[in-house]
């Protein structure tokens, strides 16, 4: 067995597990106070931060603090010191410092200026290297030995850490490729920590599409729609798949929608194809002689419906609907969309359960493990699309930093 803690320090030894945002923000705020060591199961750093910033790195929200707090659902009340701690101001003014710029987009969306992200990690890795921040690539957790040192597989054997501080940033268990695999925890329930089930978060929906849907219109967006559901409205693009649907509006509702389907076995979502026409004004329009047009002529000319969106609605409107121009008009401005289940977790962007928050102090330490805390991703919070994630998982590794610090300097 290998010991990888390296030779005897001044400072008191702090490891972090996972290197995404949470814990390399940990590590950024551990490195004044302590030798730090991040250990990752993948070859390299930050693969999903890398990944969700392929098509631009949406790094936080400009929105108001009021409204962006609510984001956070049921969680918001325990993460709202650590979110108000490192606020997207806070995150743009980081971003900064590292040399990278940002702008807000007009739907309030924060990016860096070169909207990618592996320019911002090469700088917060470099930052980190400098404050004497090691890193160790391939190392993947395996729990602790029986005298408390932290264990890991790695492709030289089994290696060992002994910590006075630890923080865990392991992920949920969306991604599994990436290292997000959920595989840590039965080394917290063996503790006695509670972690919640795993459940997909941001991620799509089946629907039992037609033979001719599916041949004929999967990848095919369905432009500025409204899908609304449970009181809850949300105006955006839809994106049909071979198995279903999928797209930011369906995401900002995949919470209710899973939470509904986990207790009724099924949801009806509705989605309102022509959200910029009034009902009225709808039905006055299929009510003008047809004259010798077909009905997809007549909908097309009239009510702008066409393409994939036609073929929605004769997938999945009753034929008792193109009976009138009334019955038609609602059909157009209510379709319901059954959705059979949420798309598997490996799927999903992100994932509901992990570690509760009761299971964690103020300082997010873990009540059941003295100097092991968490942060990220692994806990019990969920979130939409659009910078939210990101805020969530730099604000806890902040907080759960700050935390291990005060307990070694206290230690």
């Amino acid at each position: 067995m290998n010991d990888t803690s390296g030779k005897s320090s001044p400072r008191p030894l702090a490891a972090i597990i996972g290197g995404g945002p949470a814990g390399l923000m940990a590590a950024e705020r551990l490195a004044a106070t302590a030798d730090v060591h991040i250990f990752d199961a993948m070859p390299s750093l930050g693969r999903k931060f890398l990944l969700a910033g392929k098509s631009g790195l949406n790094i936080t929200h400009g929105e108001e603090p009021e409204s962006f707090l609510t984001r956070f659902g049921k969680a918001r009340a325990l993460l709202e010191p650590a979110l108000a701690a490192f606020a997207p101001d806070d995150i743009r003014a980081w971003a900064a410092e590292l040399g990278i710029e940002t702008f807000k987009g007009s739907s309030g969306r924060v990016f860096p200026v070169m909207m990618k992200a592996s320019p911002l990690l090469r700088a917060w890795l470099r930052r980190l290297g400098d404050s004497g921040v090691t890193f160790h690539a391939r190392h993947k957790w395996q729990g602790w030995t029986a005298d408390g040192a932290l264990r890991f597989g790695t492709p030289g054997g089994e290696a060992t850490f002994t910590a006075a501080a630890t923080v865990l940033a392991l992920g949920g268990a969306s991604w599994p490729r990436l290292g997000a695999d959920g595989s840590w925890t039965p080394f917290l329930s063996a503790r006695g920590v509670e972690v919640a089930p795993f459940r997909p978060s941001n991620c799509g929906f089946d629907i039992a599409w037609s033979d001719r849907m599916k041949e004929r219109f999967a990848g095919a967006p369905v432009k500025s729609v409204v899908l609304a559901f449970a009181g809850e409205s949300v105006k955006g693009d839809v994106v049909v798949t071979e198995n279903g649907i999928e797209g930011s509006a369906v995401y900002a509702l995949s919470a209710a929608l899973r939470d509904a389907m986990d207790r009724d076995g099924q949801a009806t979502l509705t989605i309102d194809l022509a959200p910029d026409m009034h009902l009225a004004r709808l039905e006055e329009a299929l009510a003008a002689p047809r004259g010798k047009n077909s009905v997809a002529n007549h909908l097309r000319k009239k009510a702008h419906i066409d393409g994939v969106k036609a073929a929605l609605l004769r997938e999945t409107a009753d034929k008792a609907a193109f009976e009138s121009p009334s019955s038609l008009a609602r059909a157009i401005k209510q379709l319901p969309l059954r959705l059979e289940r949420p798309r598997p977790i490996a799927e999903a962007i992100s994932a509901a359960g992990g570690v509760p928050f009761g299971e964690l102090d103020a300082s997010f330490m873990l009540r059941k493990c003295p100097g092991v805390f968490a942060a990220g991703e692994m806990l019990d919070w969920e979130a939409p699309t659009g910078g939210y994630l990101i805020s969530a998982c730099l604000a806890t590794g902040r907080a759960a930093g700050d935390g291990a610090a005060r307990w070694l300097r206290r230690s």
